[in-house]
């Protein structure tokens, strides 16, 4: 019988620690977007025929890793009919002290072209009757900046980020079908 305490009180002991690990998980959430659903109509981009007000959400992150230097944010596109996907999104050297994006970007931030050609962000277009899947990731980086060349394609960056990333928390959201005009 004593054992059996014994055994219960360990496993208590060891399983306390683990039940709040969560609490310091890193995370990243969007106060704009329901996690796994579908943007809205706002956020749809205003090209390749798609009529949305280009948004982008407001974005926010907690349990940073330690040792997080700087940070990049990613939106991708999984389905894009282009054999490699599609970059919506690369923004890097997000200070170290930030914890979300919301109307403009720290002074320090930069961002490569989207796969459309164009820098900054693009929202969601899936072609007509198709949906999408698009994933936010937000890195942490172990290096205080990235030196990615100015005419850096979204692919030449995620290589500079994930050479230098110690973890990253993302979300899934959708996109379509659409109809045609």
């Amino acid at each position: 019988m004593t054992r059996h305490w014994i055994a219960a009180a360990l496993v208590t002991a060891m399983a306390g620690p683990l039940a709040f690990a969560d609490d310091d998980a890193f995370t990243l959430a969007s106060p704009d977007l329901d996690e796994g659903g579908a943007f809205p109509d706002a956020y749809y981009a205003d090209i390749f025929g798609c009529n949305g007000d280009n948004l982008r959400p407001d974005l926010v992150w907690s349990g940073v890793p330690s040792g997080t230097e700087s940070f990049a944010v990613t939106m991708y596109d999984h389905d894009a009919p282009t054999g490699s996907g599609f970059w919506h999104w690369v923004v890097y050297n997000l200070p170290a002290d930030t914890r979300e994006i919301r109307d403009s970007l720290p002074a320090a931030a930069e961002q490569t072209v989207t796969d459309t050609g164009a820098p900054g962000y693009v929202g969601p277009c899936p072609p007509v009757g198709r949906q999408h899947r698009y994933t936010f990731r937000v890195h942490a980086l172990s290096v205080p900046s990235l030196d990615i060349p100015d005419n850096a394609t979204p692919g030449l960056a995620g290589f500079y980020l994930y050479a230098n990333t110690i973890d990253t928390a993302s979300f899934d959201m959708t996109a379509g079908p659409r109809t045609g005009d």
